[in-house]
């Protein structure tokens, strides 16, 4: 989804807004070649803000949702959540729940948690690693190349397997760690390593 660099209340009015006055009213990302750090990654982490990633010291706004966007996050977010308890693999499926990767802080669009990974409590603000099984849905605005690089985070960071939905071509990237897996809407897309058996047909999923 399309990221806005979000300037805290507290800042510094004179040093933020002087350096960067077009974010106030605009969606795109600054690129400075050296954005001021905000806020730390632990400080974030332990009191997070709504729909907010961390982006090397930057709080960045997950936006650009559409309806094809959110129609295929909460499909698949129901066939994983519906096939977990049918197969009787348990776990829980999330969507949009912070998790802490090697370099940022992000919000996978879906994820699923293996039972034992899940704490004790059953409950938390922000998973210490990347959930095993994650899936990011394109939006019309998103860069290609930021989508697999998040992904490589994801990867690198304890994620086990890795969807890419692009909704308005219908096509899906399943990669589980070693190369990407295309699936077409003419075929049916299913797990490589994590929740074992699931399968969806890619035009069921990105109807």
């Amino acid at each position: 989804m399309t990221a806005t660099i979000i300037i805290p209340p507290n800042a510094d009015p004179n040093s933020e807004l002087e350096s960067h006055p077009q974010l106030e009213n605009t969606p795109e990302i600054s690129h400075e070649s050296e954005p001021k750090k905000v806020i730390s990654l632990e400080d974030f982490l332990v009191k997070p803000a709504d729909r907010m990633e961390w982006v090397d010291g930057n709080l960045v706004e997950k936006t650009g949702i559409t309806f094809k966007h959110s129609l295929a996050q909460s499909k698949l977010a129901r066939f994983w959540g519906n096939y977990k308890d049918s197969s009787g693999q348990g776990g829980e499926v999330l969507t949009e729940i912070l998790c802490r990767t090697s370099k940022r802080g992000r919000r996978p669009d879906v994820a699923y948690i293996t039972p034992e990974l899940l704490p004790e409590s059953g409950n938390f603000t922000a998973f210490s690693q990347s959930f095993p099984l994650i899936a990011e849905v394109a939006s019309p605005e998103d860069s290609g190349e930021e989508l697999f690089a998040k992904a490589q985070e994801y990867l690198e960071s304890g994620c086990l397997e890795v969807w890419l939905l692009f909704p308005e071509t219908r096509l899906v990237f399943v990669n589980a760690g070693q190369s990407w897996r295309l699936f077409n809407a003419d075929e049916v897309v299913n797990t490589q390593s994590v929740l074992a058996g699931f399968s969806v047909a890619v035009s069921e999923l990105l109807a």
